[in-house]
């Protein structure tokens, strides 16, 4: 980066009102990516609360970008780094309440916590978000699914703040979900969402919880450095088995692997940079495109900018 770009960065910061939450420059992002790569954020910032959030949106210049991150589980951030700001909600975003039928969860809430909350609640149809890696909050915005259930399928309400800073009430309706997308603004920050569970018995919740956690454990590499399931499923199709019958089972790239257990993760086997990852995941792609014609879409989500951009 140059170095007047540095200062300008430096100039917005220092003219930001007092903030109760944590700002830090050039901050390590490889270090909470479940990847493991990924160069630095320029500005990272941790609010403490939702009013420290909302002064800090109102207060930055408009053309400074945001990007939100979660716990980093189906997150590539680019060997470069990340333009502008990053911002990772804390604990206290991640409260869970449960009011009758309705279980409320911060953004910030690991979706296992919500499943364990609501399987003490007794509520069923959140069992699924156990088999979900990540956060609240990224699972509104990808309308994450596993095991026969989907945020949409549950979701009742959540709420959002916009690149301003005002507070958004949206219906489950109004997030416009498809599979594996919603339609809300990218701009606009999750904050919390309210589910809608259906009373039931809590051994045979508790049972489907272990199903779920027994059959993650057996078909997918969750003890390597991975970012989930790289790629969403086509209509009709299974993105695994267009991988493996492309012959990738097994690809290497640098540092980086096609997973032997299920190929649809890239693994990071130690030494790998993000566009190792990245360019054998394109690799596949190319690979899926020629033998099958179906063009694979990204479902990891892929921020910031290639190592050789940054040094422009």
């Amino acid at each position: 980066m140059m170095a007047a770009e540095k200062n300008m960065i430096h100039d917005w910061v220092d003219a930001l009102p007092p903030l109760k939450g944590r700002l830090q420059r050039d901050a390590d992002l490889a270090k909470i990516t479940w990847f493991r790569v990924g160069g630095p954020a320029e500005v990272m910032f941790r609010p403490e609360d939702m009013e420290d959030l909302q002064v800090f949106l109102a207060a930055k210049p408009v053309d400074v970008p945001v990007t939100v991150i979660g716990v980093g589980s189906n997150l590539l951030v680019r060997d470069g780094g990340v333009p502008g700001v990053v911002i990772r909600l804390g604990k206290q975003f991640a409260n869970i309440s449960v009011e009758g039928n309705l279980l409320r969860a911060g953004a910030a809430t690991p979706d296992l916590y919500v499943a364990r909350a609501a399987r003490d609640a007794g509520l069923s149809r959140l069992e699924f978000l156990c088999g979900v890696p990540g956060t609240i909050g990224g699972a509104l915005r990808m309308n994450a699914g596993a095991y026969g259930g989907e945020v949409k399928d549950v979701l009742r309400r959540a709420w959002a703040l916009d690149a301003a800073g005002t507070e958004h009430e949206l219906t489950a309706a109004g997030m416009d979900f498809s599979y594996r997308h919603c339609g809300v603004p990218e701009d606009w920050i999750f904050t919390g969402a309210e589910f809608q569970g259906t009373p039931g018995d809590k051994a045979e919740i508790t049972a489907r919880m272990a199903e779920i956690g027994e059959s993650r454990m057996d078909s997918q590499p969750i003890r390597s450095r991975t970012g989930g399931s790289t790629f969403a499923n086509p209509e009709g199709a299974k993105a695994w088995q267009l991988v493996d019958a492309a012959g990738c089972r097994g690809l290497k790239r640098g540092g980086a692997m096609v997973s032997e257990q299920h190929c649809n993760f890239l693994i990071n086997m130690g030494d790998a940079s993000a566009a190792d990852i990245e360019g054998l995941g394109e690799e596949v792609r190319r690979r899926v495109r020629e033998t099958s014609g179906v063009e694979l879409r990204w479902e990891i989500r892929r921020i910031g900018v290639p190592a050789k951009e940054a040094n422009r």
